[in-house]
């Protein structure tokens, strides 16, 4: 490989948002090598079906459940959480900033906040009964689990019962702090073991699905 050959793949790193790995390793559990892997992934997802690199919502769909058409409010805040820069895609520091809060070695107050501002849909600052029904359903449908209206009902009632110590109908981060402190099955979801040996297949956070070449 000769000079030119090096500032064109050094060139091409940079039109693909890409950013220091030892820069993102300093500030994520991600070692320098992993953030280089997880590039290759990153280059994987934004070229899926646009190829600007930068993940669509249509290509972070398409990793989930290999169908970009598919709606799901998880999916949605997911990206959304994802897209640091609010600009509605997600740019590698983004990606991997925001992956690492599923990291095993991350802690567990990153994930607590994350979990947190998933289930706060309008994002006001505390979750209301409403909203954690429509995750509830959110999560039960990527899962393809199927309950009856009653024991969905129950399950939110339930949770609102334990979760909102003052009673005034919604869920404050202390609130949910404490909440998610009693009850660790909260947080199953928020760490993905194989983050420590990272591979090309895409953390889908419950269907582990691949991305094909």
């Amino acid at each position: 490989m000769n000079f030119l050959d090096c500032f064109c793949l050094k060139k091409s790193r940079q039109n693909l948002g890409y950013e220091d790995p030892i820069i993102l390793a300093s500030e994520t559990p991600f070692s320098v090598n992993e953030v280089e892997a997880l590039y290759d992934m990153f280059k994987k997802l934004s070229s899926s079906i646009i190829d600007d690199g930068s993940i669509h919502k249509e290509e972070f769909q398409l990793a989930l459940f290999k169908n970009s058409s598919k709606q799901n409010l998880f999916a949605d805040r997911v990206f959304d959480l994802f897209d640091l820069k609010r600009n509605g895609v997600i740019e590698f520091g983004e990606f991997v900033r925001s992956l690492s809060i599923f990291h095993p070695n991350a802690p567990e107050a990153d994930k607590i906040l994350f979990a947190f501002r998933l289930y706060d849909l309008r994002q006001i600052g505390y979750i209301e009964q409403v909203e954690l029904h429509e995750m509830v359903l959110a999560l039960l449908s990527e899962s393809d689990i199927a309950l009856s209206s009653d024991v969905v009902e129950s399950i939110v009632d339930k949770t609102m019962a334990e979760a909102d110590l003052n009673g005034d109908g919604k869920i404050d981060f202390e609130e949910w702090k404490e909440f998610a402190a009693k009850n660790p099955s909260v947080l199953k979801n928020m760490t993905l073991p194989y983050l420590k040996e990272i591979t090309l297949q895409f953390p889908s956070f419950v269907l582990n699905s691949s991305v094909c070449d």
